[in-house]
């Protein structure tokens, strides 16, 4: 259990300048269970303000922490608006409560079912409250009191790894960790440290991968089997009634048989989830759905590219064709990523200021402009994005081509670990028309691009 503390009773001031969404987001990523937000304005200079601001930075996390309200609770009225804000669960103080409080309190979450007064968990605080003396034994002490099914948290006094052994060795569930972890210079690092109880917690290895490939502006079945067998992750079919690449019913219908029947050739291709990926892991939203969502084991994805047509007629199309993915390429909304039931790109220029939202489409794909144009997008602006928001990851689009693509992206130095994929159309055609060869270079090309996770 992780803290958000800014300050307490007995050590003064930690971190008045602390941002909770931030901190909250570098305990989940670390590993972290569960949250805790101090909410208490005078003592631990924290707020409500902060327990839903945290609550909403973990928006769309798989797997992500409980967030727990810390705070002086004595009312009904504190529960509820906990719940409010976001929280999971909140703290009671059994000490400051009496047998009739804490069972008014608890049977606030009781409304549907009637259930006995009695707590699954609970945490044993190690600061003596009066004199504020600390003695991490006062959990293990107390083992033998509780049931074998009840959960027994440490909380109070955990300064790092050395702290939690005897823990390990003696049952105890959880621990809570406020001011050691507000003070530490990497978080991260001091987060795997404690969850391995080693002062010299292996760091993950670096793993290299490669970007996915879409081909998209596809027109016969003949180019995407082309795209396929070279290794093209994703295949796009342009929908956009009265545009140059937007093909007929009859050709999109045979394009989406060719992929969906056509089997991915066997490579030394790196895949972007790995078999060592922990299903359990709490992971950024973006890369979560771009392991899992965008790419297939065994055949490319067919995706369908829509610009500011109805909701109607992408659900009808999505049906008709098959579509793996919707592609929005315009001005839609992005809470109809939603309403579409299949994974959906949503295209973005530079500074659009939903183009990191979290929740709604699986993946953004940055491009210069309207798409297909072949005008190229600045690498600057490009970094700027992803300098911005870490957590990012996108599509890059935007004037590539077999000649430009490995030089574009690795223009992104370090950030190019941010760019889960590339995507071409233009870059892919001769005189207007698609060129079987440029497909397979451009693949080629893309496939040769590595960048750490």
């Amino acid at each position: 259990m992780a803290e958000i503390k800014r300050a307490s009773p007995s050590k003064g001031v930690i971190s008045l300048d602390a941002c909770a969404p931030a901190q909250a987001r570098a305990y989940a990523l670390a590993g972290a269970s569960v949250i805790s937000v101090l909410t208490e304005p005078e003592w631990f200079k924290g707020s409500i303000d902060d327990l839903r601001s945290v609550r909403q930075a973990l928006i769309g996390m798989p797997h992500r922490p409980a967030v727990l309200r810390k705070e002086f609770i004595f009312d009904e009225y504190q529960i509820l608006e906990a719940r409010l804000a976001g929280a999971d669960t909140v703290l009671l103080i059994v000490k400051m409560l009496d047998e009739g409080a804490l069972t008014r309190i608890v049977q606030v979450f009781a409304i549907s079912q009637a259930v006995k007064l009695g707590a699954k968990v609970i945490g044993v605080n190690n600061r003596n409250l009066t004199s504020f003396e600390v003695d991490i034994e006062t959990t293990t002490r107390l083992m033998e009191s509780v049931p074998k099914d009840t959960m027994l948290c440490a909380l109070s006094g955990i300064t790092g790894p050395q702290d939690i052994k005897s823990y390990l060795e003696h049952g105890v569930g959880a621990v809570l960790v406020g001011e050691a972890l507000m003070r530490a210079k990497e978080t991260a690092k001091f987060i795997a440290e404690l969850l391995s109880g080693d002062k010299e917690a292996a760091v993950e290895p670096d793993v290299q991968r490669q970007p996915l490939v879409k081909i998209c502006g596809m027109r016969s079945a003949e180019a995407a089997a082309t795209a396929v067998k070279s290794g093209a992750d994703l295949v796009g079919i342009i929908l956009v009634t009265g545009t140059k690449r937007c093909v007929s019913t009859e050709i999109a219908l045979q394009i989406s048989k060719v992929v969906h029947e056509t089997p991915k050739t066997p490579s030394s291709s790196v895949p972007l989830a790995s078999a060592t990926d922990s299903e359990e892991k709490t992971c950024p939203f973006f890369e979560h759905r771009a392991k899992h969502f965008l790419q297939h084991p065994k055949r490319a994805l067919c995706v369908g590219v829509f610009r500011n047509q109805s909701l109607n007629y992408v659900l009808q199309q999505q049906r008709l064709l098959d579509l793996d993915l919707v592609q929005f390429h315009g001005s839609e909304p992005i809470e109809w990523a939603s309403l579409i039931p299949c994974p959906v790109v949503h295209s973005f220029n530079p500074g659009d200021p939903e183009l990191g939202t979290r929740g709604h489409h699986s993946i953004s794909l940055l491009d210069s402009g309207a798409g297909g144009t072949g005008q190229k997008i600045g690498t600057e602006k490009v970094a700027k994005e992803l300098e911005k928001d870490g957590e990012l990851r996108i599509m890059l689009a935007g004037g590539l081509s077999p000649d430009s693509v490995i030089e574009t992206v690795n223009a992104l130095g370090s950030l190019k670990s941010q760019v889960i994929g590339v995507d071409v159309s233009s870059g892919v055609e001769t005189d207007g028309k698609q060129d079987l060869n440029k497909i397979k270079k451009f693949v080629v090309a893309a496939k040769s691009i590595r960048s750490g996770s």
